[in-house]
């Protein structure tokens, strides 16, 4: 299956279930695989054959940058339904929501969590 790709997506926002995540914020950072067939949008060189990533990012940004949610699980299942509502010609996706700073006490590079969803 064919693939659009957005990569390392960043943002600001206020989820987490601590008090200091919810008041002071952090960045995120999302990876979005969508597949969906692009020989139409190959051959005929038509946008509307594809998937308008611009279109997606500022989805992607509005859930992100919006009501605030508790787990990174949540906005990613928001994320991947908000995406099989806008853009019909997406049969699957995955989904990867990152947190580079949460607020554990120790070494690490980040956080994340990574779902695959597909058009029911």
């Amino acid at each position: 299956m064919d693939k659009v790709l957005l990569n390392q997506l960043q943002f600001y926002g206020y989820h987490g279930v601590y008090p200091e995540e919810t008041k002071l914020g952090q960045r995120y950072i999302v990876d979005i695989v969508l597949y969906i067939d692009l020989k139409d949008a190959g051959t005929s060189d038509n946008l509307e054959k594809t998937v308008n990533y611009a279109e997606v990012f500022s989805l992607v940004k509005g859930i992100v940058e919006g009501k605030p949610f508790q787990l990174i699980e949540a906005v990613a299942e928001k994320i991947a339904a908000d995406i099989f509502t806008k853009f019909p010609l997406v049969e699957s996706c995955n989904v990867k929501v990152t947190k580079p700073n949460p607020p554990i006490n120790g070494q690490y590079d980040n956080v994340a969590i990574e779902i695959s969803r597909e058009r029911s």
